[in-house]
C-alpha cells in the first residue's frame, strides 16, 4: 500500500491545489486519478471548447446582420471541419501538456484509471491500493441520460461525443432546454444544420426571468425550431441512418415526432458518486447523490474535501475554482473561511447572450415581500450605443427597497456576460449596494450605459408587472418611476 499526503480525485480544479501544497514541502507527495482526459470537464468538453464554437457562429450572424447597417456582406463557405479543427488544435495540446506535467512530475504519481474507496481514506486505483489522510474529491458530474424507449438502440450524441464530429448535420434535434441545448442550438444553426430544440419543461432555459426566456425563443426562433413542455417518449431509427424521436405534449397528451440525421442528448447532469464508493469511506451524499458538504467545503468524514461539481450546489468551473481556494484556506492553511454562494453568476453563450446573478424577481419577493423589493429596467435600443448596434435586449435590476441592496441581476443582449460584472462586483462589497453604480460616471456612449439607466430608476413590483404587460400588448400602462 502506498501512503501519499495528499489524493486528488479529479484533475480540474483540484490542480488549484495540489501543486500549492506540495510547494509547502519537497518531501510531500500527491496521487491525482482521473480516468478522462486530465483538465477538468471545462477545458475537455464543456465551457472551453463550445465557446471555440460558439464565437464563430457569432461572427456569421453578424455578418448576416451586416445589410442592415448599409454593408452587402455575404457568406461564401463554411468549412465547418476547420471550424472543428480549429478547436481542437487549441484544446489537445492543452490536455497533453497536462498529461505530461502529470506523468512526469517529480512528487505527483499520476494514475489514469477510475478509483474506488474499500475503507476510510483508502482508495483502490487499478491494481493499487493508496492512502491518505488529505484527499480531495473534485469529481466533476456525468451526462443525464434520460429513460427514453429505444433511445439506446439509435446513435446519439451527447456533450462529450458531439465535439468529434466532422460532418456538419444537415438536420440535428437537441433533447433539453437548458443552456447546453440552447448553445449547441445556436452554434449549429448558424453554421448551417437545421435545428429543432424539444425541451420538458414549459419554460426555456427554465433557470431564467420568464421574459428573458421569453425574448430569446422570439430571437432565437428566426434560426431554429423551439418546442417547450414535450417530453421525449420514444426514439426510433428510420431509412438512411436517420433518426426519430416521438414527443408527447405535456398539457394536451398529443404526440408529434421529429426526425432528424442527428440527435444531441443535453438533459442536464447527475452525480457519478456511484462508482467511487463513497460510503465505506464515511463520505454522507445527499438524496440526489452528490457530495454533502459544510460550508467549508467539508464532507462528513474530516480530511476529505469535496467541491466542484461533486457537491453538487453549483455547476460552473468558476464556482469551481472559487471553492478550491475556500478549501485551500481551509484544508492546508487551517482557516476558518467559509464558502459564499450569495452572488453566483452565470451566462449563455447564445445569440443574444444572456447573463443572470443572485435572484429571480420570484425569489426576491419571497425573501422580501412585494413591497420590499424595487426593479430596474432599461432596454439597450434605449440608449446611444444601443441605437447604433441596432442592438435588441434589456438589463434588469432587482434591489430591496429599503437600502438599495443588490439582490439580483439579469441581462439578455450584447456583451451581457461582460456588462453583468460591474453589478457582480458591487455584491461582494460589505453594503452590496447598487448606489456606486449610480454614481459612477459611465462612458458615453458606450455600452455600459444600459446598466446605469436600469440602476437610476426603480420600479415597484406591481409597477413592474404593469410595464411587462404593456410590453407584451396586453394592457396600456407607462411605468411610474421613483428615484
Amino acid at each position: 500500500m502506498k501512503n501519499y499526503d495528499i489524493i486528488a480525485i479529479g484533475s480540474g480544479s483540484s490542480m488549484n491545489i495540489v501543486p500549492a501544497y506540495l510547494d509547502r514541502d519537497p518531501k510531500f507527495r500527491a496521487a491525482v486519478i482521473d480516468k478522462d482526459d486530465p483538465g477538468g470537464i471545462c477545458l475537455t468538453r464543456g465551457c472551453i471548447p463550445t465557446k471555440m464554437l460558439v464565437y464563430p457562429a457569432e461572427l456569421l450572424r453578424l455578418i448576416q446582420e451586416a445589410e442592415k447597417f448599409g454593408i452587402d456582406a455575404s457568406i461564401k463557405k463554411i468549412d465547418f471541419q476547420k471550424v472543428m479543427g480549429r478547436m481542437r488544435s487549441h484544446i489537445k495540446p492543452q490536455i497533453e501538456g497536462i498529461r505530461k506535467g502529470l506523468g512526469h512530475s517529480d512528487n505527483i504519481d499520476y494514475y489514469p484509471v477510475a478509483a474506488e474507496f474499500i475503507a476510510p481514506y483508502t482508495l483502490k486505483v487499478g491494481k493499487e491500493t493508496i492512502k491518505s489522510k488529505f484527499i480531495l474529491l473534485c469529481l466533476g458530474s456525468e451526462i443525464a441520460i434520460p429513460p427514453v424507449k429505444g433511445l439506446d438502440k439509435i446513435k446519439y450524441h451527447t456533450s462529450n461525443t458531439i465535439l468529434e464530429i466532422n460532418k456538419l448535420p444537415d438536420t440535428i434535434v437537441i433533447i433539453g432546454g437548458g443552456y447546453v441545448a440552447a448553445e449547441y442550438g445556436h452554434f449549429f444553426s448558424a453554421m448551417g444544420s437545421k435545428v429543432t430544440i424539444v425541451g420538458r419543461n414549459p419554460q426555456f432555459l427554465p433557470g431564467e426571468e420568464t421574459e428573458i426566456s421569453r425574448f430569446a425563443i422570439e430571437q432565437m426562433s428566426g434560426h431554429m425550431k423551439i418546442v417547450t413542455n414535450h417530453e421525449i417518449i420514444e426514439a426510433q431509427s428510420g431509412m438512411l441512418g436517420k433518426k426519430t424521436l416521438i414527443a408527447k405534449d405535456r398539457k394536451s397528451g398529443k404526440t408529434v415526432s421529429f426526425t432528424a440525421d442527428e440527435v444531441l442528448v443535453a438533459t442536464g447532469r447527475v452525480p457519478n458518486t456511484a462508482m467511487l464508493h463513497p460510503e465505506k469511506s464515511g463520505i454522507e451524499l445527499d438524496a440526489k447523490g452528490w457530495v454533502k458538504t459544510n460550508e467549508y467545503m467539508e464532507t462528513t468524514q474530516p480530511g476529505i474535501w469535496a467541491f466542484g461539481d461533486a457537491n453538487g450546489k453549483h455547476l460552473f468551473k468558476h464556482v469551481a475554482n472559487e471553492e478550491s481556494i475556500v478549501t485551500y484556506y481551509n484544508a492546508v492553511l487551517g482557516k476558518k473561511m467559509p464558502m459564499d454562494y450569495h452572488a453566483v453568476p452565470h451566462a449563455v453563450f447564445t445569440y443574444p447572450e444572456i447573463a443572470g446573478v443572485g435572484m429571480t424577481q420570484a425569489e426576491a419577493v419571497k425573501v422580501h415581500g412585494e413591497t420590499g423589493v424595487l426593479i430596474g429596467f432599461h432596454k439597450y435600443e434605449d440608449t446611444a450605443k444601443g441605437t447604433a448596434m441596432d442592438a435588441d435586449g434589456f438589463v434588469k435590476v432587482i434591489v430591496s427597497a429599503s437600502d438599495k441592496k443588490i439582490l439580483g441581476a439579469h441581462i439578455v443582449g450584447p456583451q451581457a456576460s461582460v456588462l453583468i460584472q460591474e453589478i457582480i462586483n458591487l455584491m461582494y462589497t460589505p453594503s452590496g449596494s447598487i448606489l456606486p453604480l449610480t454614481k459612477a460616471m459611465h462612458i458615453h456612449p458606450a455600452l455600459s450605459e444600459v446598466v446605469e439607466r436600469a440602476c437610476g430608476r426603480f420600479m415597484s413590483v406591481a409597477q413592474y408587472e404593469h410595464f411587462q404587460m404593456h410590453e407584451r400588448g396586453e394592457a396600456h400602462v407607462e411605468p411610474a418611476h421613483h428615484h
